[in-house]
């Protein structure tokens, strides 16, 4: 077995090791050492338990986990919490996976032939011919069945409405993996190997590209500047990064695509939020928004507001500092791609590079820059990759196209071993489900399958959804676009380039549940509607109007592990939705991203339900954000608060949850930009700067019923003034604070903060609210209820957690 893989496993626990890890940005590393909860005035006592606590919560929430190994090594049990791995004893119901029906299609990769009738003993090769011949029975014949072993697909199995009720599964107590890449039968011969190398080179025929590498079932990492010592698959946090500092950025080329036009819905006004935020639908069409497909965004509008707003724009090329890339020249820099943080680390940006001037080694970025919603005129942190100079560390490759030769530095003794499965990802989609609004796909069910080895599609054009921050690409591994009733049951997403399930355009009841995500390149599961998108003179593929249905609604997302996402794509989430009403998200254990683990990146519609859900270990690598993430910056009309057309969505309701917000640290619940209408209650919300947050014209946002244990403060507002009507409330909460101060908080009319009933605990047993003691501002007629008392033991607080989430 290669090293490699024992090389990758000792790095991810080592990645977890420490808890919480906030680090800085470095070449090396991080700059600054990583501080400890104590820093925070929280005991390491409660840390600890309350770590052990959400152990305990993830093997209840995910009993066929047993011990659940890796969400013990990514508390840091191992560490400095004797932790022990518990294999909780659960009673297995019978889950009916006995011996698939003899009236099935039967297809095996090693033994199958296309000739044969698709019979157990007599199986097809190919999964899309077993797709097909399926689709031509009827009732419970709609049974396609795969053998153990890994399916290569050639070609994306595509999925119509013609396959509907049709049942998609592999062959029970066996292993059946459908692999997006070829496999590349190596010839390895010494390329670069002394006592300080070991780089071997192969001849490729099987592929014209190498965009990714996977040996024996592990990514290799694409040979780049600053190295990854853990490669691609550990989070590298702040660290190993060339420092935004490091290279003299090209200012923006305004003018490079012609004006932009804006468009504002004047027609419509959202008459709920004070000082006027947010209250139309607006867009800019082209200018610095071509790079978008369509070329449209809310941030190339005339007037885009909310926190650090202005017209998107990206710088047009780096001059790296002097031996900021200590290995130039590069002899053929025209296949480089620079990842660039936006600074603040909000997304990053992939750009190829268009030209180089080898005598300053001024770097024109190409294509690209799409990557985000938000622009800048400068970049962060920054690391360029796919150069053969940077082919310099142990678990690195790099394939060069002309030559066809494909050169991997094994990080171990002497070859590697002939016998090593190396495969190159090359299909971006391995399933497309596609019908439409008027004939669906219905009732298919994909069940007990692997899914691997997709290539990434960072690289393929991407739209603006609405007014969040995020961009997205509609690719997927498994991609739903005019569905219903589509059931993803008990499936592994491992090791995918780009997302693992895209729910785009119309879809009801889309349902991904039972399945697990690991080491996925992007997102792990996005929903992403349409809004009017062939209508309109001024909004081609984008509008206000979603009334038309062409949107996910119902989606399911229960009881699934998501771990390691973004792997290439940091602006990247376990789960996110756009232009998408009434998700369902339950009882899912979610850890280890680089950004906001679950995103609302509009108000569109409502009626969403997060619930009895662990996520922690977000935010590892960006600014900004935590557990939860929304934002409403743009109105749209839908039907699903009452039936009716209307710009206000149905309340979105977010409940037992157990959030830690150990990476961020700002809160577990942000309600960012004009965020309304949520219910946040009965949750236990771990750390983070404030318990509740509302900013930039957000309101009706309540916290009722939640813990909070070693928040900074209670509540924390900036600029959010509200109109009668719709205040925020915050009722009933027990707070743990390691300040004595309740927050910023709207104390006086119109719009006043209603707050009641609430238990607050400081160090000193003090608060002050409203810049009086809490006392007197209580006896001023304020806050009925509430109490104020010093810190209470840790077996206090975590059986509060206990008893509030029932297990």
């Amino acid at each position: 077995m290669l090293r490699l893989i024992a090389v990758f496993a000792v790095v991810a626990a080592v990645s977890a090791a420490k808890w919480p890890i906030r680090q800085r940005a470095g070449v090396d590393g991080p700059t600054t050492t990583t501080e400890s909860v104590s820093d925070e005035g929280v005991p390491a006592s409660f840390d600890c338990g309350m770590r052990k606590l959400a152990y305990a919560y993830g093997q209840h929430l995910l009993p066929r986990h047993g011990s659940f190994e890796s969400l013990f090594y990514a508390l840091g049990l191992n560490d400095d919490c004797n932790g022990t791995l518990v294999t909780p004893r659960v009673n297995v119901a019978d889950d009916g996976k006995t011996k698939p029906r003899a009236s099935g299609v039967f297809v095996c990769a090693e033994l199958g032939n296309d000739e044969n009738p698709g019979t157990e003993t007599r199986p097809v090769r190919s999964l899309q011919l077993a797709i097909d011949l399926a689709a031509k029975r009827t009732g419970k014949d709609r049974l396609v069945v795969l053998r153990g072993g890994t399916h290569f697909i050639k070609d994306t199995i595509m999925i119509t409405a013609a396959h509907s009720n049709m049942d998609i599964i592999s062959y029970p107590g066996e292993k059946a993996v459908v692999s997006g890449g070829v496999e590349i039968k190596a010839d390895w011969k010494p390329y670069k190997v002394s006592s300080t190398s070991n780089i071997y080179v192969t001849d490729v025929t099987e592929v014209d590209d190498v965009p990714g590498l996977q040996v024996d079932g592990f990514r290799a990492t694409r040979a780049r500047y600053p190295n990854l010592p853990g490669g691609i698959e550990v989070s590298p946090g702040y660290g190993y990064m060339v420092p935004a500092n490091q290279g003299k950025w090209t200012p923006p080329q305004f003018d490079k695509f012609g004006p932009v036009k804006y468009f504002t819905d004047t027609a419509h006004t959202r008459n709920d939020t004070a000082a006027g935020w947010f209250q139309h639908y607006m867009i800019g069409i082209s200018g610095l928004c071509s790079v978008y497909t369509p070329p449209v965004s809310y941030w190339c509008s005339e007037h885009p507001s909310g926190g650090g707003a202005f017209a998107f724009r990206t710088p047009s090329g780096v001059t790296p500092a002097p031996n900021a890339l200590p290995n130039l020249p590069y002899t053929d820099p025209s296949s480089a791609i620079f990842f660039v943080w936006r600074p603040a680390r909000w997304a990053n940006w992939m750009f190829e590079v268009g030209k180089v001037d080898t005598k300053s080694w001024n770097f024109t970025f190409g294509y690209g820059g799409f990557q985000g919603a938000r622009g800048n005129n400068e970049g962060g942190d920054w690391f360029v990759e796919n150069v053969f100079e940077e082919l310099d560390s142990p678990g690195e490759f790099f394939f060069d196209k002309t030559d066809k030769k494909l050169y991997f530095y094994y990080n171990g003794t002497g070859a590697p071993p002939a016998s090593a499965v190396v495969v190159a990802p090359q299909k971006q989609v391995l399933v497309n489900m596609s019908g439409t609004q008027w004939a669906p796909v219905t009732d298919v069910k994909l069940q007990d399958v692997t899914y691997t080895a997709s290539s990434y599609t960072y690289m393929n054009p991407h739209g603006v959804p609405s007014a969040g921050d995020w961009a997205l690409e509609r690719f997927s591994a498994v991609f739903l676009e005019g569905t219903e009733g589509v059931v993803i049951d008990g499936c592994n997403f491992t090791r995918l380039d780009g997302n693992a399930v895209m729910v785009s355009g119309y879809n009801r009841n889309a349902t991904i549940q039972n399945s697990d995500f690991e080491f996925i390149g992007g997102n792990a599961v996005a929903a992403w509607g349409y809004t009017n998108e062939t209508e309109g003179e001024g909004h081609p593929q984008a509008g206000v109007d979603g009334t038309d249905g062409n949107h996910p609604r119902y989606t399911n997302v229960i009881s699934n592990m998501v771990r390691e996402v973004g792997l290439y794509e940091k602006q990247s989430s376990f789960f996110v939705q756009a232009k998408t009403a009434q998700s369902y998200i339950s009882g899912n254990v979610f850890f280890n991203g680089p950004r906001a683990g679950i995103n609302a990146n509009d108000g569109f519609g409502g009626g969403d339900e997060i619930s009895h859900n662990l996520v922690f270990s977000t935010c590892r690598e960006s600014g900004d954000h935590g557990p939860f993430n929304s934002w409403d910056r743009q109105p749209f009309i839908t039907t699903v608060n009452d039936g009716t057309p209307s710009l206000r969505m149905a309340w979105r309701h977010i409940h037992h949850n157990f959030l830690i917000d150990n990476y961020s640290p700002q809160e577990g619940v942000d309600n960012d930009d004009g965020s309304a209408y949520y219910k946040t209650h009965d949750n236990f919300l771990v750390y983070g700067g404030q318990g509740m947050k509302n900013d930039f014209g957000g309101h009706d946002n309540y916290h009722q019923n939640n813990i909070y244990a070693y928040v900074g403060r209670a509540i924390g507002f900036y600029d959010a003034p509200m109109i009668e009507g719709h205040a925020d409330e915050f009722s009933g909460n027990r707070v743990v604070m390691t300040g004595t101060d309740v927050g910023s908080l709207n104390c006086a009319p119109p719009g006043k903060t209603i707050l009641a009933n609430n238990s607050y605990y400081t160090p000193t047993g003090q608060a002050t609210e409203c810049k009086k003691p809490f006392a007197e501002w209580q006896k001023a007629g304020n806050e009925p209820g509430s109490s104020v008392a010093a810190i209470p033991s840790d077996a206090t607080i975590l059986g509060w957690a206990k008893e509030k989430l029932g297990f």
